[in-house]
Protein backbone atom coordinates (compact mmCIF):
# COMPACT_ATOMS: atom_id res chain seq x y z
CA UNK A 1 0.00 0.00 0.00
CA UNK A 2 1.49 3.59 -1.20
CA UNK A 3 1.24 6.31 1.72
CA UNK A 4 1.07 9.81 0.41
CA UNK A 5 2.06 13.05 2.39
CA UNK A 6 0.64 16.70 1.86
CA UNK A 7 2.40 19.17 4.23
CA UNK A 8 1.68 21.82 5.84
CA UNK A 9 0.98 25.88 4.20
CA UNK A 10 3.89 26.72 2.36
CA UNK A 11 6.03 23.94 4.38
CA UNK A 12 8.29 21.50 1.90
CA UNK A 13 8.61 17.78 2.33
CA UNK A 14 11.16 18.11 4.99
CA UNK A 15 8.45 18.50 8.00
CA UNK A 16 7.78 14.23 6.97
CA UNK A 17 11.70 13.46 7.62
CA UNK A 18 11.20 13.83 11.56
CA UNK A 19 8.65 11.12 11.30
CA UNK A 20 10.24 7.36 11.94
CA UNK A 21 7.59 5.31 9.59
CA UNK A 22 7.02 1.77 9.36
CA UNK A 23 5.71 2.11 5.74
CA UNK A 24 7.03 4.81 2.94
CA UNK A 25 6.13 7.58 2.48
CA UNK A 26 5.67 9.72 -0.97
CA UNK A 27 5.55 13.27 -0.15
CA UNK A 28 3.40 15.18 -2.53
CA UNK A 29 5.35 18.86 -3.67
CA UNK A 30 2.99 21.87 -4.18
CA UNK A 31 1.73 23.37 -7.26
CA UNK A 32 1.26 26.69 -8.54
CA UNK A 33 -2.29 27.84 -7.93
CA UNK A 34 -4.07 29.38 -10.71
CA UNK A 35 -5.43 32.78 -10.22
CA UNK A 36 -9.17 32.83 -8.00
CA UNK A 37 -8.36 29.09 -7.81
CA UNK A 38 -10.67 27.54 -5.34
CA UNK A 39 -9.61 24.98 -2.84
CA UNK A 40 -11.59 22.17 -4.74
CA UNK A 41 -10.23 22.73 -8.12
CA UNK A 42 -6.75 23.20 -6.90
CA UNK A 43 -6.98 19.52 -4.58
CA UNK A 44 -8.11 17.83 -8.47
CA UNK A 45 -4.98 18.95 -9.90
CA UNK A 46 -2.66 17.83 -7.69
CA UNK A 47 -4.26 14.54 -7.41
CA UNK A 48 -3.18 13.97 -10.57
CA UNK A 49 0.31 12.44 -9.12
CA UNK A 50 -1.18 9.84 -7.27
CA UNK A 51 -1.15 6.11 -8.58
CA UNK A 52 -4.83 5.13 -8.36
CA UNK A 53 -3.80 1.90 -9.89
CA UNK A 54 -2.68 1.19 -6.26
CA UNK A 55 -4.09 1.06 -3.21
CA UNK A 56 -2.99 4.57 -1.12
CA UNK A 57 -3.36 6.35 2.12
CA UNK A 58 -3.08 10.13 2.81
CA UNK A 59 -1.56 12.09 5.33
CA UNK A 60 -2.01 15.48 5.53
CA UNK A 61 -0.73 17.85 7.52
CA UNK A 62 -2.31 21.30 8.76
CA UNK A 63 -3.06 22.96 5.68
CA UNK A 64 -2.39 20.21 3.42
CA UNK A 65 -5.01 18.14 5.59
CA UNK A 66 -7.88 20.34 4.17
CA UNK A 67 -6.22 19.44 0.74
CA UNK A 68 -6.48 15.55 1.66
CA UNK A 69 -9.61 15.59 2.45
CA UNK A 70 -10.50 17.27 -0.88
CA UNK A 71 -8.83 14.81 -2.79
CA UNK A 72 -10.22 11.97 -0.56
CA UNK A 73 -13.44 12.65 -1.80
CA UNK A 74 -12.53 12.57 -5.47
CA UNK A 75 -10.07 9.80 -4.84
CA UNK A 76 -11.61 7.17 -2.18
CA UNK A 77 -8.01 5.86 -0.56
CA UNK A 78 -8.12 3.46 1.97
CA UNK A 79 -7.14 5.73 5.00
CA UNK A 80 -7.26 9.81 5.45
CA UNK A 81 -4.94 10.75 8.72
CA UNK A 82 -5.12 14.38 9.41
CA UNK A 83 -2.18 15.96 11.45
CA UNK A 84 -2.98 19.54 13.15
CA UNK A 85 -5.82 19.85 10.83
CA UNK A 86 -9.58 19.37 10.08
CA UNK A 87 -12.19 17.17 8.67
CA UNK A 88 -14.52 19.92 7.44
CA UNK A 89 -15.21 23.39 8.14
CA UNK A 90 -17.01 23.79 11.03
CA UNK A 91 -13.56 21.99 13.14
CA UNK A 92 -11.62 24.95 12.04
CA UNK A 93 -11.87 27.73 14.51
CA UNK A 94 -14.84 30.36 14.21
CA UNK A 95 -12.82 33.42 13.48
CA UNK A 96 -11.42 31.28 9.82
CA UNK A 97 -15.19 31.81 8.58
CA UNK A 98 -15.46 34.86 9.63
CA UNK A 99 -12.75 36.33 8.03
CA UNK A 100 -13.55 34.67 4.99
CA UNK A 101 -16.79 36.31 4.60
CA UNK A 102 -15.00 39.94 4.51
CA UNK A 103 -12.83 39.27 1.85
CA UNK A 104 -10.12 40.83 3.87
CA UNK A 105 -7.02 38.32 2.86
CA UNK A 106 -7.37 38.80 -1.15
CA UNK A 107 -6.49 42.79 -0.65
CA UNK A 108 -3.71 42.15 2.13
CA UNK A 109 -0.02 42.93 1.39
CA UNK A 110 1.96 39.58 0.03
CA UNK A 111 4.38 40.57 2.63
CA UNK A 112 1.98 40.39 5.76
CA UNK A 113 1.97 37.10 5.14
CA UNK A 114 5.56 36.73 6.43
CA UNK A 115 5.12 36.76 9.86
CA UNK A 116 7.45 38.09 13.11
CA UNK A 117 9.10 34.73 14.21
CA UNK A 118 8.37 35.11 17.71
CA UNK A 119 4.58 35.66 16.77
CA UNK A 120 5.55 32.52 14.89
CA UNK A 121 6.96 30.91 17.03
CA UNK A 122 4.31 31.14 19.50
CA UNK A 123 1.27 30.25 17.53
CA UNK A 124 3.15 27.29 16.18
CA UNK A 125 4.25 26.06 19.85
CA UNK A 126 7.43 25.74 18.01
CA UNK A 127 10.48 23.93 20.32
CA UNK A 128 12.43 23.19 17.56
CA UNK A 129 12.36 27.07 16.05
CA UNK A 130 15.73 26.36 13.69
CA UNK A 131 13.17 24.13 11.73
CA UNK A 132 10.10 26.37 11.94
CA UNK A 133 12.34 29.25 10.98
CA UNK A 134 13.68 27.23 7.58
CA UNK A 135 10.09 26.82 6.72
CA UNK A 136 9.25 30.24 6.90
CA UNK A 137 12.00 31.87 5.42
CA UNK A 138 11.28 29.04 2.37
CA UNK A 139 8.14 29.57 2.25
CA UNK A 140 6.74 31.01 -0.61
CA UNK A 141 4.40 33.98 0.02
CA UNK A 142 2.15 34.23 -2.97
CA UNK A 143 1.45 30.80 -2.24
CA UNK A 144 0.84 31.31 1.18
CA UNK A 145 -1.61 34.32 0.49
CA UNK A 146 -3.43 31.88 -1.51
CA UNK A 147 -3.77 29.16 1.21
CA UNK A 148 -4.95 31.40 3.58
CA UNK A 149 -7.50 32.78 1.76
CA UNK A 150 -8.33 28.96 0.57
CA UNK A 151 -8.66 28.02 4.14
CA UNK A 152 -10.96 30.82 5.19
CA UNK A 153 -12.88 30.26 2.31
CA UNK A 154 -13.06 26.33 2.70
CA UNK A 155 -16.11 25.28 2.89
CA UNK A 156 -16.59 20.96 3.00
CA UNK A 157 -18.97 19.98 5.55
CA UNK A 158 -18.73 16.64 4.22
CA UNK A 159 -16.81 13.89 7.24
CA UNK A 160 -15.25 11.31 5.24
CA UNK A 161 -16.38 7.73 6.02
CA UNK A 162 -12.93 6.40 6.48
CA UNK A 163 -10.47 9.24 8.40
CA UNK A 164 -8.66 9.69 11.91
CA UNK A 165 -7.33 12.89 13.44
CA UNK A 166 -3.95 13.57 15.21
CA UNK A 167 -4.94 16.52 17.34
CA UNK A 168 -2.32 18.59 19.97
CA UNK A 169 -4.44 19.33 22.90
CA UNK A 170 -2.63 22.77 23.25
CA UNK A 171 -2.89 23.32 19.48
CA UNK A 172 -3.53 27.06 19.08
CA UNK A 173 -4.45 27.26 15.38
CA UNK A 174 -6.31 24.55 14.69
CA UNK A 175 -7.74 23.10 18.14
CA UNK A 176 -9.14 19.44 18.53
CA UNK A 177 -12.66 19.91 18.13
CA UNK A 178 -15.76 18.33 16.34
CA UNK A 179 -16.59 14.60 15.63
CA UNK A 180 -14.11 12.90 13.79
CA UNK A 181 -12.79 10.37 14.95
CA UNK A 182 -9.57 11.65 16.69
CA UNK A 183 -6.37 10.82 18.62
CA UNK A 184 -5.06 13.31 21.01
CA UNK A 185 -1.04 14.03 21.61
CA UNK A 186 -1.33 15.53 25.17
CA UNK A 187 0.49 19.30 25.04
CA UNK A 188 0.68 18.80 21.75
CA UNK A 189 0.68 21.89 19.83
CA UNK A 190 0.45 22.79 16.24
CA UNK A 191 4.50 22.07 15.11
CA UNK A 192 4.19 18.23 16.70
CA UNK A 193 4.89 16.78 13.36
CA UNK A 194 8.46 17.85 14.42
CA UNK A 195 8.27 18.44 18.31
CA UNK A 196 6.39 15.30 18.90
CA UNK A 197 7.60 13.26 15.59
CA UNK A 198 8.04 10.06 18.04
CA UNK A 199 4.21 10.00 19.32
CA UNK A 200 2.88 11.38 16.34
CA UNK A 201 4.47 8.58 13.89
CA UNK A 202 3.38 5.32 16.70
CA UNK A 203 0.24 6.69 16.02
CA UNK A 204 0.32 7.01 12.24
CA UNK A 205 1.83 3.51 12.46
CA UNK A 206 -1.12 1.81 14.08
CA UNK A 207 -3.68 3.09 11.81
CA UNK A 208 -1.73 2.47 8.67
CA UNK A 209 -1.30 -1.47 10.01
CA UNK A 210 -4.95 -1.56 10.59
CA UNK A 211 -5.40 -0.12 7.45
CA UNK A 212 -3.45 -2.51 5.74
CA UNK A 213 -4.63 -5.50 7.78
CA UNK A 214 -8.32 -4.82 6.99
CA UNK A 215 -7.24 -4.60 3.28
CA UNK A 216 -5.90 -7.76 3.50
CA UNK A 217 -8.23 -9.33 4.71
CA UNK A 218 -11.11 -8.32 2.64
Amino acid sequence: MKIYGISGLGADKSVFDFLTLDVALIPIDWITPHQKEGIEQYSKRLSTVIDVDADFCLIGVSFGGLIATEISKILNPKLTILISSAATKNELRPLFRIFGKTGLIRILPTKLFDPPRCIANYIFGAKNKIVLQEILDDTDLSFAKWAVNALINWKNTEPLNSVIKINGTHDKLIPPRGNTAMELIDKGEHFMIVDRAEEVSALINDRIKRAILTHTNT
